[in-house]
């Protein structure tokens, strides 16, 4: 069962107690991503999350990383568009430990300006990597085309231009507006007691800041083109589509047409294009859902020369699928497969702090899983059929290809 206790600065400490895990997972969720930024401070979020392990008045980032270490723990964080995760995963018998170091991070991070350069480089070099992987550039490269006008388009790991801009100043005006009791979550998840809720209250239920409404404008999807050349032996493309919202009554509809689509191993698009053609190794869907909209994107990636023939048979069997539905057959794999990931995410703390820490974050409420399973069952084929208006005539378009090498 998920608790939901609200401290007295509005700050929402989120508990699954499972008594019969050996394990504590804990989750500091921050209501700010990379959508929050303004045009110039664009990666801003990301770079704070790492500023956060660089050390406290009382800890050096080499303490933080020991002290994990040393108890056989893992932590570590990430950044969304909508929302910033730090988390730990520990033995129950640490999870004290985990929660007050977390804290220490969240509220006495030194930001000094040696280290904000140190890690500037590091985050440079973060993207740089990415520019050197053109299947993670091709997916950058599809969201400016897909929301060019937007932050929700806008790359998370920021640019090379506004990482330079960064300083202790402006890392501290951001968290000062967006670092807030009533955007921050604790999700903690696993064999814990009452002592340990206490002392998650003590440490995070009595800071204040400024509580700011969010003011999100919806974006406006474009069905744009991107190219570029690269020094790569595979070309790589990615077609993007309008897709839902997280809180969309038709999500679930959506997702077993994903899963349909080119969401698993017996999808459509991996059977047509590499067990039947052998045209990539690598082919794929997957739908992004946020607070108000969502989108839709299959990725491939082959040779130059077999580019043309991919993005034909990627469209022909969306056509298809438009045309004549999804078998009876399709639509009931599927669903079994999503209440087996449904069930399966259960058995792990790791997975169930999460999942409580984005529902109580984005969404303020919590599905049971007997809810979920039952909205599963609940997907028709003239549910799915009524989605089919999202896979667009016009899709954003982003292709890397292979220098030295032209594409008809």
């Amino acid at each position: 069962m998920v608790n939901t206790h609200v401290c007295g600065n509005g700050l929402r400490i989120v508990s699954e107690k499972i008594p019969h895990f050996r394990s504590v997972a804990v989750g500091v969720f921050v209501n700010a991503g990379s959508r929050d930024e303004l045009p110039e401070e664009n990666g801003l979020t990301h770079f704070i999350e790492h500023m956060l392990f660089k050390g406290t008045e009382t800890r050096s980032a080499k303490q933080i990383a020991r002290e994990f270490d040393r108890i056989g723990g893992d932590m570590n964080a990430y950044t969304s568009k909508e929302y910033t995760c730090y988390y730990a995963k520990v033995l129950d018998h640490h999870a004290e430990l985990a929660v007050t170091v977390l804290a220490d991070m969240f509220f006495n991070s030194k930001m000094d300006p040696v280290e904000i350069d140190k890690e500037r480089q590091v985050v440079l070099e973060e993207i740089s990597m990415t520019e050197d992987m053109p299947d993670d550039d091709v997916h950058e490269q599809l969201w400016k085309v897909m929301y060019p006008h937007h932050s929700i388009g806008a790359p998370i790991l920021g640019t090379v231009q506004t990482l330079q801009s960064f300083t202790k100043e402006k890392i501290e005006d951001f968290m000062e507006r967006h670092y807030t009791p009533r955007n921050t979550v604790i999700s903690i998840a696993g064999n814990i007691t009452p002592e340990l809720i206490r002392l998650i209250e003590k440490l995070f239920g009595t800071f204040n800041r400024t509580n700011r409404p969010k003011n999100y404008l919806l974006p406006d999807f474009t069905a744009g083109h991107s190219f570029k050349t690269k020094e790569t032996e595979q070309g790589h493309l990615c077609l993007g589509y309008p897709g839902l919202s997280m809180q969309h009554p038709d999500i679930f509809n959506l997702a077993v047409l994903n899963n349909v689509i080119g969401g698993s191993m017996s999808s459509r698009l991996f059977q047509e294009i590499r067990e039947e053609r052998g045209l990539a190794y690598s082919i794929y869907s997957y739908h992004s859902a946020y607070s108000d909209h969502g989108a839709l994107a299959i990725y491939g990636g082959t040779s130059n020369e077999q580019m043309p023939e991919l993005q034909e048979v990627i469209l022909d069997t969306l056509a298809a699928i438009k045309t004549n539905g999804l078998t009876r057959e399709e639509i009931e794999d599927t669903k079994e497969q999503l209440k087996g990931n449904v069930i399966l995410g259960l058995e792990s703390t790791s997975s169930r702090m999460s999942r409580n820490g984005k529902n109580e974050l984005l969404l303020q409420r919590h599905q049971p899983h007997e809810e979920i399973i039952e909205l599963i069952e609940q997907v028709s084929a003239e549910k799915v059929q009524n989605l089919m208006s999202l896979l667009t005539e016009n899709p954003a378009i982003s292709i890397i290809q292979s220098k030295n090498a032209s594409l008809t």
